[in-house]
């Protein structure tokens, strides 16, 4: 049996699982690569298995902001099951990696065939319906420092190391603030013994104290996931 090491993927019953895989192929992912831009009709469907993509909402005038994350916990393409072909945020791939993808067409038919897969799927959208509004809030109330702890952890959920490639202009982008503001809530996080930054490289040193120091939306985003999928959003992914 194929080892999907993607969550959704690894809930459907057993037949559901192989069928889908059969019309995948698994495709390694670029940082920075768009895997779609919003407005534009999706060709593809993706469920990553060790990468992960951020979800950019874009205004005319501004830059982009981060509104969301996908990882080995979700899927990229999900709004078709709304019987939506366009896509409604930019998807800029964070974390390199692979992924399972599948084309458009391929995707829709097996999704008429398999209940479990609609099943998941709605759940999956509720779950993404509610962290968007959680990302909402956390943008117009929490300040930078607690913010960025968050991403981080979110960052590290999804990339299962305590080290990734992240850059300070990158940062800034995501957040939706000054490049200063991320070299004072970085620098207090560092200082306080919690996170290594030194030249696009970051390492957690003290996870609990991370989560600490994130504001309650990390909490909230994990729990929401949970309760609706029934396994904890970021468990080991070498799935029996």
């Amino acid at each position: 049996m194929t080892l999907a090491r993607n969550h959704l993927i690894e809930l459907l019953p057993g037949q559901d699982r192989q069928r889908l895989l059969a019309r995948c192929e698994s495709v390694p992912l670029a940082l920075s690569q768009v895997l779609c831009e919003r407005g534009a009709p999706l060709a593809h469907v993706h469920f990553p298995v060790d990468s992960y993509v951020s979800l950019v909402t874009q205004l005319y005038g501004h830059q982009g902001l981060e509104v969301g994350m996908v990882g080995r916990e979700g899927v990229l393409g999900a709004s078709l099951m709304l019987g939506v072909v366009t896509a409604p945020l930019q998807a800029l791939v964070q974390g390199v990696g692979t992924a399972w993808r599948l084309t458009v067409p391929d995707f829709l038919a097996e999704l008429a065939r398999s209940l479990a897969l609609q099943y998941y799927l709605h759940r999956f959208l509720y779950v993404r319906m509610a962290q968007l509004a959680t990302s909402a809030a956390c943008l117009r109330f929490h300040h930078i420092e607690p913010r960025l702890a968050r991403w981080l952890l979110m960052s590290q959920d999804r990339a299962h190391a305590d080290h990734f490639r992240v850059t300070h202009e990158f940062l800034a982008y995501m957040l939706g603030v000054r490049r200063v503001g991320v070299t004072v809530a970085a620098g207090a996080l560092q200082r306080r013994g919690l996170i290594l930054y030194c030249r696009g490289e970051l390492r957690v040193l003290d996870r609990p104290g991370l989560e600490a120091s994130a504001c309650t939306c990390y909490a909230a985003d994990r729990r929401s996931y949970t309760d609706w999928l029934g396994v904890p959003s970021f468990a080991d992914p070498r799935l029996a």
